[in-house]
């Protein structure tokens, strides 16, 4: 005998839907964008449910949040084929996808401790340059340091305040 499970999870009535994260990238996403659930944020987190394009994949939805465009770059770096769905009255009313860009502005900080980027009496913001999209790699522009995927979440200079 075969059992379908069905995922019952509200709509949320106003506010985003990220969807289309790789599997286990939800916590990853909601870290960089610096929302913890701290400041009373309703936020659901589903993960490692069946999707037909990517297998498994996790979704979060935020209740009366909505974000910015800047933020759409900063999501591509960890989950480059999320959607982003703006929701009012409970109705997804603009839908967009990410693209990471060919340059990331003042999103990362560079691990390169002597990067002029990281002085202290500077106030440059960084730059890196995409050099591969699949498997992500990028250079800063300024001392040429390679950062790669792996590396994103601990070097996110980008928190939402």
């Amino acid at each position: 005998m075969s059992e379908k499970s069905t995922l019952v999870v509200s709509k949320i009535k106003h506010g985003t839907v990220i969807d289309h994260i790789p599997a286990g990238k939800a916590m990853n996403i909601l870290s960089v964008l610096g929302i913890s659930g701290e400041k009373g944020d309703r936020i659901a987190i589903i993960m490692n449910v069946e999707s037909e394009k990517l297998g498994k994949k996790d979704i979060i939805k935020i209740e009366g949040k909505w974000l910015e465009p800047r933020d759409f770059d900063v999501i591509s770096l960890i989950a480059p084929s999320a959607t982003v769905n703006i929701v009012e009255n409970f109705e997804v009313v603009k839908k967009y996808k990410v693209s990471l860009p060919d340059r990331v502005e003042g999103l990362l900080k560079c691990p390169n401790m002597t990067c002029i980027t990281n002085e202290r009496n500077e106030s440059i913001k960084t730059k890196f340059k995409v050099l591969s999209r699949d498997p992500l790699k990028l250079q800063c522009e300024y001392c040429g340091t390679i950062i790669y995927k792996d590396d994103i979440v601990k070097l996110t200079n980008y928190l939402k305040k």
